[in-house]
């Protein structure tokens, strides 16, 4: 049954939907990333432990950094892929609503104006014109939040490539 309250049943369903999807991702990649840096602390224990000498100990111990870096990133950006899947799908959802909405609004609108007293033509184009800058300025800032998500991917992805950069071990001349 669905809550009184909601716009409609079914984008309420949509946004659970996506929002459930996103969460067993998310709880998906949380159980790999675990599993794996247990297994890891478990090999990477076992190695030291077998260390001949100091020297040996901090050689291991360094050559665990680099796997340790790239894992965390293939994570981030794992948790970062799924969080932007999860903004597209919610944003289809509410252009849905808005243009559901919009629709109604309209229809309602000529049927009031079908059966409004003479004269109240001028207050209904008022409206539908106010009904129209709104959807112009709504498509603008969904505009600019899509060019200003692509910014940040970018951003991103840049960002993760410096410090892939970064982790790489440097050679001893």
């Amino acid at each position: 049954m669905n809550d009184p309250r909601s716009f409609r049943g079914g984008q309420n369903s949509a946004y659970r939907s996506a929002q459930f999807t996103a969460l067993e991702k998310l709880a998906t990649i949380q159980a790999s990333a675990v599993k794996s840096a247990f297994e890891d602390s478990v090999a990477n224990t076992r190695a030291l432990l077998s260390a001949k000498d100091v020297q040996e100990f901090v050689t291991l111990q360094n050559s665990f950094t680099q796997p340790a870096i790239e894992k965390a990133i293939a994570y981030s950006k794992s948790v970062y892929e799924v969080a932007t899947e999860a903004n597209a799908e919610l944003s289809k959802v509410a252009e849905r609503r808005v243009a559901e909405w919009n629709e109604n609004f309209v229809t309602l609108l000529d049927k009031v104006s079908k059966n409004a007293p003479a004269g109240s033509d001028v207050a209904v184009a008022a409206v539908k014109s106010m009904l129209a800058a709104a959807n112009s300025a709504y498509d603008n800032l969904t505009k600019a939040a899509k060019q200003a998500t692509e910014i940040a991917e970018a951003n991103v992805a840049a960002a993760t490539e410096t410090v892939k950069g970064l982790a790489k071990p440097k050679k001893v001349a």
